[in-house]
């Protein structure tokens, strides 16, 4: 039905679309906690603010749980440099997005102490913005290329630091994903708050999109010019076994714009990012809310289909045995673990998009100081 080749397309592209799901959906948790502090000035509106995510914010979770699932299953070699090469990254996301974020949701409003909420509260803004400063940490960190070889036997070889991840290009990624996801979170309690947190996180959310196209334009500069990326010049099989020792792969300053001058098509993607931040500043101003948050939500979608289209066929380069790169064509599952994989996404993602949809439309309106204030239960 579809050879390795296919397969190994398919789930590259259905990896990315995973983690733009991801992005859209609990990408706007950690801005609107992320933001927190900034839009809500007392008790009232602060759980306003808590309420608005706290219904969904477990199941958006469920993106990153089926990407990393993903890697593991399709991607095996990717998902073992990943999680045990940035393994102190991955602790830090686990204890912040995965532990902390979700007890500070469950445990603020155990107690009426004022110190006790107020201590959570921090704990939720932490949990908001340390994660969204670390995936873009980690996206700068790969596309310079991770610290890691496979010796004959393809076992595994790093030798980077936790330290060493806080690179200024990566610093540079990590504050662009940051304005993303305010930007994003910002809009979201736009449409589920009234004024004035609406007003306030509008206001931010206008300025975090302005950031965001200038932190993505000089991301862009920075790549094409200054940045050394990688190209592969031989001994690539995209129908053979996984093996990414049998390629000869250089380093080359602007190595990630070079897909755009092959693909003209593929300027589709970054253009998405930047129409899509700028539609979302423009409608936020007119108080067109929801049309703002599909547009924020399309400045995402570009800017990871950025990273993905311009390392292609990269998935994880290494920057100290370039042989040793992760490549589409030589990093995957076999052939029918692939296919099974497939028919498994095809039954089953569209029940948890049937799902999702269902749930926001249950919890759609606005939530209000009435409603928290009647509701002692509420977070």
């Amino acid at each position: 039905m579809f050879d390795i080749v296919i397969l190994r397309v398919i789930w590259w592209v259905l990896l990315g679309v995973l983690f733009m799901g991801f992005a859209v959906t609990d990408g706007f948790d950690f801005g609107a906690a992320a933001l927190m502090p900034f839009v809500a000035r007392d008790e009232t509106e602060r759980r306003i603010v808590l309420n608005s995510v706290g219904p969904v914010w477990e199941g958006n979770q469920v993106w990153i749980i089926l990407g990393a699932g993903a890697i593991f299953a399709a991607w095996p070699y990717v998902y073992a440099v990943a999680f045990s090469g940035a393994y102190f990254a991955v602790l830090l996301l686990l204890l912040t997005m995965g532990i902390s974020r979700p007890v500070s949701f469950k445990y603020r409003s155990k107690l009426p102490n004022i110190f006790w909420r107020r201590f959570w509260d921090w704990i939720v803004f932490i949990g908001g913005l340390v994660p969204a400063i670390l995936f873009g940490v980690l996206v700068g960190n790969v596309m310079q290329g991770l610290p890691f070889y496979f010796d004959q036997s393809l076992r595994i070889n790093y030798s980077g630091s936790f330290i060493s991840l806080l690179n200024p290009f990566a610093l540079w990624c990590g504050l662009t994903s940051l304005t993303m996801l305010v930007m994003h979170g910002g809009l979201y309690l736009a449409i589920k708050t009234n004024d004035p947190i609406r007003s306030r996180a509008i206001s931010w959310s206008r300025c975090a999109a302005i950031l965001l196209i200038l932190l993505f334009a000089g991301g862009g500069i920075w790549s094409a010019y200054f940045l050394t990326g990688y190209q592969v010049v031989s001994g690539v099989d995209p129908y053979g076994f996984s093996n990414p020792l049998h390629k000869e792969v250089v380093p080359m300053v602007g190595a990630w714009v070079q897909n755009y001058s092959r693909y003209p098509l593929a300027m589709i993607v970054p253009i998405g990012g930047f129409v899509g931040a700028l539609g979302a500043y423009l409608m936020a101003k007119r108080g067109t809310s929801r049309l703002a948050f599909i547009l924020s939500g399309m400045s995402l979608m570009g800017v990871i289909g950025t990273v993905g289209v311009s390392m292609f066929p990269f998935i994880l380069p290494s920057s100290i045995n370039l042989p040793s790169s992760l490549l589409v064509w030589d990093s995957s599952s076999s052939e029918l673990t692939l296919l099974v994989m497939l028919f498994s996404v095809v039954i089953f993602l569209p029940i948890i998009l049937l799902y999702t949809a269902w749930v926001y439309r249950a919890l759609r309106g606005k939530v209000n100081r009435v409603s928290i204030e009647q509701n002692k239960q509420a977070y």
